[in-house]
């Protein structure tokens, strides 16, 4: 009996695990989409743009230039924007590969998993909710200096103070209102959003070259002198301190990868908004940083509203009025896009089964999620009714940096993969225009030349990837035991755990590092050599790159680099910030054990019959296994052997061997 009973939990852990490792089997025609396949790349470029360029210019340009960074703030966010680029390439990889709504989501749930996609959809919807009401307090902030105070003074006398550490000084009922507003705005239809984003979007721009304009033509260069404590006052500490804060300006770019679902051609779109826009942002940031710099000393900077008080100190009056409403402009093209990307991702999130069913409705006539969107307009607007501005902003950051990581671990973990592992193969989708829109009669003349000339190809490549390269192959005793891609699997996981060591040392040791501790210095530099041993691990590998029309360059180093600087920014947030993220992220669980688990599409419907098993039966292959059926035969492996990829001598077989038998499969 007791042995029946082990045998019981023995199943149920493991059909546990089973579940939480789940992968999203990607349908084969991942164009269809009850959302409106609506827009261009010139729509969602300047969504991109409009969701980056707002609080971020008009507002945070003035902080970091006179509190951390002074001119040079314009290596701030060259580094910002550098590692920004890091991230985005892997978003416009993974957009091409899968254009469905919910962005890292999506990805993750493709490549690592159930349970790590829950936790980052988890934090994606608060990253967008802290991300609208953020702007939404900075929108009326701006409005509120512009008329004086008067908006703050009124409130204050009418409902009195919060004296609460955390929260907002008073109620802001402006900020509440223009989140109601620009959701209700919203519900209009895609289409309609996309056309509002877009003049705003194209306002701001304009502003922003009429900024850039004055400011060089008032330039005095002698705000860049000693006299003036010279273009780095703050030294370069002050430049990385900058670019950390300046991060939180380029957030935003993500919206363009949730929009797959509702772009034209999303695997042309996806990577050309996603880099178009990005730079766009970045070059406009340096030069609007350089132009206010260079227009009046740092000490003169108004924080608050620095731009226009900048050019009201030149008495430049008309000029101050419309940087005033480039300001108000991109703040609203931020906040619709956040509150665009937001419902789409809760809908994503539902239309898997891991959110509660009724957020996976879309509206028949504007082909909305209506619900999604009020739901997301309140909690926003409540977010940004009581909380401080800053408080906002620093826990937002932890949630995308964390989204950011995973995304470019994600696109390491598929491009080993081979493609037999992924249920359906993950293909960019035929797009209109493109070489593979071509005639049916053409089609089928090139299909019959496909069959009889590509099996070769295929299976060469497919027999190869996740496999060491040729020039590598002995390293085969030692790498060459496990299942194609679960080595590169495992080197990913290491190298993450092995980052967060690196930066935790640099903040905990600096000073032993800084002044030659030989402790210190030989754990730091075992730790460095660990974690390069892991990118050169992956390496080795060959890749699967077959369908792809945007490839992110150099990896497994890009991608790797662009995870160790997310975490380098993730380790100096403020330990505050993490208690509050592991509470969130401790109620996403309670949802994903009570909810999400048991109704996953995923999932597989077993009888509670099968549970009682009895003991004969429990030497069995777990449920839900796929493994040991060759030859008839059922093989046996253990929790190590599945975890690793390991398999037994007698199920291994040579790339010739799986090609015969593939070859005579196409035959």
């Amino acid at each position: 009996m007791p042995s029946s009973r082990r045998a019981i939990m023995k199943h149920i852990l493991s059909g546990l695990c089973n579940k939480m490792n789940r992968t999203k089997v990607v349908p084969t025609d991942v164009m269809e989409t009850p959302l409106n396949r609506c827009l261009t790349t010139f729509d969602i470029a300047l969504l991109g743009i409009g969701h980056m360029v707002g609080a971020g210019i008009y507002v945070l340009t003035g902080t970091v230039a006179k509190e951390m960074a002074g001119p040079g703030i314009i290596l701030s966010f060259v580094l910002a924007g550098f590692i920004s680029m890091l991230a985005a390439l892997c978003y416009a990889e993974f957009g091409t590969r899968v254009p469905k709504a919910g962005s890292a989501y999506v990805y993750t749930y493709i490549s690592m998993g159930e349970f790590w996609a829950f936790v980052i959809g988890w934090n994606i919807l608060l990253e967008h909710m802290l991300g609208a009401a953020s702007v939404a307090r900075a929108w009326s902030g701006y409005v509120n200096s512009m008329l004086g105070g008067w908006i703050g003074n009124t409130t204050l006398e009418l409902t009195g103070g919060i004296h609460e550490p955390g929260l907002a000084q008073y109620p802001d009922v402006l900020a509440f209102l223009v989140c109601i507003v620009y959701a209700a705005a919203l519900a209009s239809g895609v289409k309609a959003t996309a056309v509002i984003n877009s003049l705003l979007t194209l306002v701001n721009i304009a502003v922003m070259v009429l900024v850039i304009s004055v400011g060089f033509w008032y330039a005095d260069t002698k705000n860049w002198s000693e006299a003036e404590g010279g273009f780095l006052p703050y030294g370069v500490g002050g430049v990385i301190a900058g670019a950390a804060t300046c991060f939180y300006a380029f957030v935003g770019f993500d919206s363009i990868a949730t929009s797959g679902e509702e772009a034209k051609s999303p695997a042309t779109s996806i990577p050309i908004a996603t880099i178009i826009s990005l730079c766009v942002v970045t070059v406009g940031y340096i030069l609007v940083s350089a132009a206010l710099t260079l227009m009046i000393p740092i000490s003169d900077i108004n924080p608050a509203a620095s731009l226009p008080e900048a050019f009201g100190q030149l008495n430049l009056s008309w000029a101050k009025y419309i940087i005033s409403i480039g300001a108000l402009c991109g703040m609203t093209t931020t906040l619709l896009g956040s509150l665009f990307a937001l419902p789409r991702c809760m809908y994503a999130m539902a239309s898997d089964g891991l959110l509660f069913s009724c957020f996976g409705k879309v509206n028949a006539k504007t082909q909305v999620p209506l619900l999604n969107l009020a739901v997301s307009g309140v909690l926003s607007a409540t977010l940004a009714l009581v909380f401080d501005l800053a408080k906002l902003v620093e826990f937002m950051s932890i949630g995308t940096l964390l989204a950011y990581t995973i995304v470019s671990a994600s696109v390491i973990i598929l491009r080993y993969r081979p493609m037999s592992r992924l249920h359906n193969p993950i293909r960019a989708p035929d797009t209109p225009g493109s070489p593979d829109d071509v005639s049916d009669e053409d089609s089928m003349s090139q299909s019959s030349l496909d069959t009889a000339s590509s099996p070769t190809n295929f299976l060469i490549e497919e027999g190869l990837a996740g496999r060491l390269k040729t020039k590598f192959r002995y390293l085969e005793p030692l790498l060459g035991r496990f299942e194609p891609g679960s080595v590169v699997s495992v080197a990913v996981m290491l190298y993450i755990g092995l980052c967060f060591a690196i930066c935790v040392e640099l903040k905990v040791s600096w000073t032993e590092l800084y002044s030659g501790t030989w402790w210190a210095l030989l754990i730091y530099g075992f730790i460095i050599f660990a974690a390069c041993l892991c990118v050169a691990v992956m390496a080795v590998h060959n890749q699967n790159t077959r369908g792809l029309i945007f490839k992110v360059p150099l990896v497994p180093f890009v991608p790797a680099l662009g995870i160790f600087c997310n975490i380098l920014l993730m380790v100096h947030l403020d330990a505050v910030t993490w208690v509050r993220f592991f509470v969130w992220v401790c109620i996403g669980l309670v949802v994903y054990f009570l909810y999400g688990i048991r109704h996953s599409n995923e999932g597989e419907t077993c009888s509670s019959y099968s549970i009682l098993m009895t003991s004969s039966e429990a030497g069995k292959l777990p449920w839900g296994s796929v493994k040991g059926f060759a030859s008839g035969k059922m093989g046996r492996h253990t929790a190590i052997e599945r975890f690793t990829g390991r398999t037994k001598t007698e199920d291994k077989r040579t790339i010739a061997e799986e090609s015969d038998n593939d070859a005579a499969g196409y035959s």
